[in-house]
């Protein structure tokens, strides 16, 4: 490859910022805005389906860890898919519906941080998602270590929100001994129907980790620290979306959950008595970080598109100060625009994860077709047994058709 004629992007992500990057990714809009939704169609099962989304995405989180260490460059997911498939179309293809998720992730998110904006000061939903978007537009373009250290303070807040749930809800917890089975789902097909149509929305709440792969070039020891980050994400996320869902439908019934705008706030509000604008400012601050990180993967997936040659060589410009990829940043921007005005927050959150399967689903069986060819990772590169990534696509194909066929 010829040598870049640009600034290569800054090497300033150890382990802890790249976990709060996945974390900040993964609790967002996911569980502050749509574990009222998942309520609504799994009822008092909404742990359930919070619990099958995350063995879907844990299969495909070992897929990663592996892929990103044997393969560590921006736009991940197209390499990956190029070296299983030896196809640069499809690979090109694989990278534009990553960033395309980004992209529909930040409008999704921007849209749901409107209304817990609304418990502070009543904007016109246009005018705040063009505020918002300014805002983290500026983030992303200040430099890679700034804009991810404020998604780590915001990240420690976020997490602080949902314990603060949890402790608010605690005797909901205590009632657990003898409230436990209602959240066990019959067995009956329209009660599986509800926890697996509520699985397809509550996986997107953990969608993020796979988001790591695309900061590769600008982090640190890649082969230990971003596998590493990857699984340590998707645990953490697991045990607390656990908790916040088990006390939401214990505290708040869940058809009641489903019609709050701001469902955490509501959780609080009822099992403490108070006021929730304490956790009105959490949810900003968490769902706009969430934001922030979607639009900074997406822009990097096109940057190392670009700088791959599959897609205008301008798309790779990095400004020579910020050392981020600003008119790839600037495209995002303007596409996040155009979706978060234009198509409602359920409409987007869905069509995240239908791209995001679609994606986990190639990436699981590139890898898949990697190992039965027998390609040599290389030294000090984990490696996992290939019925893990048989599972992923398996799963993830499973997803899709019922996605598909129930409309």
């Amino acid at each position: 490859m010829s040598e870049k004629s640009h600034p290569a992007l800054n090497r300033r992500l150890n382990l802890p910022l790249l976990v709060f990057y996945g974390l900040g990714t993964t609790i967002g809009a996911g569980i502050f805005v749509l574990v009222g939704r998942v309520a609504g169609r799994a009822g008092m099962a909404a742990p359930v389906s919070f619990l099958v989304a995350s063995l879907l995405a844990a299969f495909t989180a070992f897929s990663f860890a592996e892929l990103v260490a044997r393969y560590p460059r921006s736009a991940g997911e197209a390499i990956y898919v190029r070296e299983g498939f030896g196809s640069r179309r499809l690979a090109l293809v694989v990278g534009l519906m990553v960033a395309l998720s980004g992209v529909v992730s930040s409008a999704t998110i921007i849209n749901g941080s409107v209304g817990y904006l609304h418990e502070f000061v009543a904007l016109p939903q246009a005018l705040g998602v063009v505020l918002i978007l300014a805002l983290l537009t500026a983030l992303a373009l200040w430099g890679i270590g700034e804009s991810v250290t404020a998604a780590a303070i915001f990240t420690v807040l976020e997490i602080g929100g949902l314990l603060l749930v949890v402790w608010a809800a605690k005797g909901s917890l205590a009632d657990l001994p003898t409230r436990g089975a209602e959240l066990i789902p019959p067995f009956e097909s329209l009660a599986w129907i509800g926890v697996t149509s509520g699985a397809m929305l509550a996986f997107y709440a953990f969608l993020g980790f796979e988001d790591l792969v695309n900061v590769v070039e600008e982090s640190k020891d890649v082969t230990h620290t971003m596998p590493a980050a990857i699984l340590l994400t998707l645990a953490v996320t697991i045990v607390l979306y656990l908790l916040v869902a088990t006390v939401s439908v214990l505290t708040v019934p869940p058809a009641e959950l489903a019609q709050s705008g701001a469902p955490l706030a509501y959780v609080y509000e009822r099992a403490t008595g108070g006021p929730s604008r304490l956790i009105s400012g959490i949810a900003v601050f968490a769902v706009l970080n969430g934001a922030l990180i979607q639009m900074i993967m997406a822009s990097r997936v096109i940057y190392g598109l670009a700088d791959q040659h599959e897609l205008p060589g301008g798309l790779a410009w990095v400004h020579p100060r910020t050392r981020t990829p600003m008119v790839a940043t600037g495209l995002v921007t303007g596409i996040i625009l155009i979706l978060a005005l234009g198509f409602p927050l359920e409409y987007l959150a869905e069509t995240t994860s239908v791209i995001v399967l679609a994606v986990f689903a190639m990436v699981n069986l590139a890898l898949v077709m990697i190992k039965r060819r027998g390609t040599p990772a290389p030294e000090g590169v984990r490696t996992y047994p290939v019925w893990i990534p048989a599972i992923g696509f398996v799963a993830s194909t499973a997803f899709l058709a019922l996605r598909f066929l129930w409309g």
